[in-house]
């Protein structure tokens, strides 16, 4: 008789924020995003157009798509979406992000794979090291593989400072 293998804490809660993405409404990748504190998920975002606005996916277009067609990392005014680490921090009080862990989980919705080198954007990075988020744990490009940052990295190498960007 085979024992049953028990699927790790990290890829526990990675599959969770996996099952959050799939609410998204976003046309090109969707994110789902949850904050676990203490063994306890105490809040869940995904990306959306904020609420009582149209999301693209009942508009069926992209607006930022239409405004800049050209433009592959910019243009991100013209986005209807709250990206999904936004929405959970807006679901959480700080009291019980502080010292959280973040898991975030993107999927492209032309292929339904794994969103490739997945990382927070810079917006989405410094309202994390405000809420006092610890460490955001992203799924890689296959199940079971992950990053680990501790956000205090990106206290102590601050990249916009060298002109990067993450978009």
């Amino acid at each position: 008789m085979s024992k049953l293998e028990r699927l790790d804490k990290i890829n526990y809660y990675l599959d969770i924020a996996e099952a959050v993405a799939k609410r998204g409404t976003c046309l090109r990748k969707n994110f789902g995003c949850i904050l676990v504190k203490n063994d306890e998920i105490i809040s869940t975002g995904y990306t959306g157009a904020p609420r009582g606005r149209i999301n693209c996916i009942d508009l069926g277009y992209c607006v930022k798509k239409e405004t800049f067609p050209d433009v592959r990392h910019g243009g991100y005014d013209a986005c209807r979406s709250v990206h999904a680490e936004q929405n959970a921090m807006l679901s959480a009080s700080r009291k019980d992000m502080i010292g959280a862990t973040m898991y975030l989980v993107g999927i492209r919705t032309d292929t339904q794979e794994y969103e490739a080198g997945a990382n927070s954007c810079q917006m989405c990075r410094k309202m994390i090291i405000n809420a006092g988020i610890e460490r955001v744990i992203v799924r890689g490009n296959t199940h079971g593989e992950y990053i680990e940052v501790l956000v205090e990295d990106w206290i102590k190498n601050d990249d916009l400072l060298e002109g990067k960007t993450t978009y």
